[in-house]
């Protein structure tokens, strides 16, 4: 890892992580590769907006110190932060946490926030833009690190919030407009934020970093202090040198979930010691792309995708169930995470990615798949890739027969599957079952009658496989 990996945070411009139709172009590709060694390095990465993005956050900054500096140096019982993790999806308005000096607005489309008095508050200018544009930059980066795992295109669209949200609709996402150490907030006076005589951070031991239950979180600051802990467990400043049109980003728990913790969590905490007559304390804007409260988190495109998934991710997780959940992290890097992520030039010229993983002989997750499940995952990519895309454009129904009713079916003039078989071009020599409950044999036929050139690409495995079959065969 350390002879090829990145000598400091990766860098990244929004720009090129947007996919396009057709190949992927090389500077997407080196931008993916770049996003991904810095996710598995650094826990985190840097984004590059566009200048006009830019000044947006920038004016939003702007707004959020004015927002909090006219506020009350205290805040009433009602607005003080509680731990509840059952209002993770609820949480509007202003909030603070007087234990951490710590001050926050969260922005949420769907609800509107009235204070007891029933007045609107008015909240920091520009959220609603400022939402937009780091939601569509969380997507595109959710995006690429899938493109990265080799799953298909937006396999998470489906837990994830409509765009734009339909009527009564409230997003799961939120963005935070935080204020750290602002020097009129009384509460503060109870928190210590004294140093070590080395001056080393203690604002949050370590038994207290912060981890986001979110899948992709985005960090705009407007001065230093978001630590994250990288890969040797040491704590990074990863925010020292943003540029104005420069924002981090690092990985949640809800994608560590999804993607079978192949992507790690972010663990990170904030310093506000070098603060000290600051007239606004250290503000930040915060965007957390999070999943829908009705959806499950479900490993089953990493699985189409054929990485090995381990037995605490089998199951789909209720999202609701996984955000009032706790979630020890003492044991998250001692996990296997993303990798760096070449993409070799193959004999015919073209770029293949490839992705490369440490050996780990006690991690079952990271040996190679046998060549049977292999088959059996590829046909399943397959039904739900191109099968079953064939069947919706023409209205067809899937309806498969048992493996011994159809072998009858297959050779009948009156056939119960036959115009079905014939309408998606199911090939002629397979029964009509679902490709899970396939034979091998009837397998490699369904795929290389939809993906014409499928054997030949597979040729090793296909060979592993037929010997396994005439092993089992000698021995019955």
């Amino acid at each position: 890892m350390a002879g090829n990996g990145l000598p400091s945070l990766g860098r990244v411009k929004l720009a090129d992580l947007v996919p396009s139709e057709g190949l992927p172009s090389d500077s997407y590709k080196i931008s993916v590769s770049t996003l991904s060694q810095s996710l598995a390095q650094y826990s985190a990465a840097i984004i590059q907006f566009s200048g006009s993005d830019g000044a947006l956050l920038r004016s939003g900054l702007d707004s959020a110190r004015f927002y909090f500096h006219q506020r009350a140096s205290y805040p009433p019982a009602d607005m003080n932060y509680t731990n509840d993790s059952r209002e993770w999806c609820k949480t509007s308005g202003y909030y603070a946490d007087t234990q951490l000096w710590q001050e926050a607005y969260d922005y949420r489309p769907g609800l509107t926030l009235m204070d007891p008095s029933n007045i609107m508050e008015l909240p920091p200018a520009g959220l609603p833009d400022i939402f937009s544009l780091l939601g569509k930059a969380a997507r595109d980066i959710l995006d690429a690190i899938s493109f990265y795992l080799n799953l298909r295109s937006s396999p998470f669209t489906e837990i994830l919030d409509n765009v734009p949200l339909r009527n009564r609709e409230v997003s799961s996402s939120v963005l935070s407009v935080f204020c750290h150490a602002r020097p009129s907030f009384h509460g503060a006076q109870h928190h210590s934020l004294s140093t070590q005589d080395d001056s080393q951070l203690v604002m949050y031991p370590d038994h207290e970093h912060q981890v986001d239950k979110s899948l992709i979180t985005l960090v705009k600051s407007d001065k230093p202090g978001l630590h994250v802990r990288d890969f040797n467990g040491h704590w990074v400043l990863v925010d020292e040198d943003l540029g104005p049109q420069e924002a981090v980003v690092y990985p949640g728990l809800a994608l560590y979930q999804a993607t079978a913790g192949y992507v790690n969590p972010a663990l990170h905490r904030t310093e506000s010691n070098n603060l000290q007559g600051n007239l606004y304390g250290r503000c930040s804007l915060a965007f957390k792309l999070m999943p829908k409260s009705m959806a499950s988190l479900s490993c089953s495109e990493m699985r189409a995708a054929g990485h090995g998934v381990e037995a605490q991710f089998q199951l789909p997780v209720p999202v609701d169930d996984f955000m009032q959940r706790s979630h020890p992290t003492d044991q998250l890097f001692n996990r296997q995470n993303i990798q760096s992520f070449n993409f070799p030039t193959a004999q015919d010229g073209s770029i293949k990615p490839m992705m490369r993983r440490r050996k780990n002989n006690n991690n079952s997750r990271c040996r190679p798949l046998p060549p049977s499940k292999r088959l059996r995952l590829e046909a399943q990519r397959v039904l739900k890739e191109r099968v079953q895309d064939i069947a919706d454009k023409k209205g067809i129904k899937l309806k498969f027969c048992s493996l011994k009713d159809c072998e009858s079916h297959m050779h009948a003039l009156d056939s119960p599957c036959g115009s079905t078989r014939m309408d998606i071009g199911w090939p002629p020599e397979v029964p009509f079952v679902h490709p899970h409950d396939l034979p091998n044999k009837a397998k490699i036929g369904f795929l290389e009658a939809y993906e014409p050139g499928w054997t030949a690409t597979h040729d090793m495995e296909l060979s592993l496989t037929e010997s396994g079959q005439a092993s089992q065969s000698n021995c019955t």
